[in-house]
């Protein structure tokens, strides 16, 4: 993987996020931990993440968090209203979101992955 430092924006529970870290640790790649309910500044952070990769890709859909929302909520969340809901329900947010300094990464899969090995 590339030397440059990454944050990674998540919750300390979250298996993805702990793979996420333990790979990037592993490949000594510098890294930070955000927890996004407790220590992430959103107001600064969304509008920047909404912009880089959408509501479509930030969203988790299959939360229990996305579960319990109501259909307008929903809709909102997909949509206008993205950053005041995510805002209000951070685990909404699909994670880890990894901001690698020139780009945005949501989620621990093979796309995410290679896009760090660049």
């Amino acid at each position: 993987m590339s030397a440059g430092p990454v944050t990674i924006y998540g919750l300390k529970n979250c298996d993805s996020c702990k793979k996420a870290l333990n790979a990037l640790e592993a490949s000594d790649r510098e890294t930070a931990f955000v927890d996004i309910r407790e220590d992430a500044d959103l107001d600064r952070l969304l509008p920047a993440w909404l912009k880089a990769v959408g509501a479509e890709k930030l969203v988790n859909r299959r939360s229990t968090t996305w579960r319990t929302l109501s259909d307008e909520d929903k809709s909102g969340a997909l949509g206008p209203k993205a950053e005041a809901i995510l805002k209000s329900y951070p685990t909404l947010i699909k994670r880890p979101v990894i901001d690698t300094g020139a780009e945005i990464l949501v989620g621990w899969d093979s796309g995410t992955q290679q896009a760090l090995a660049r």
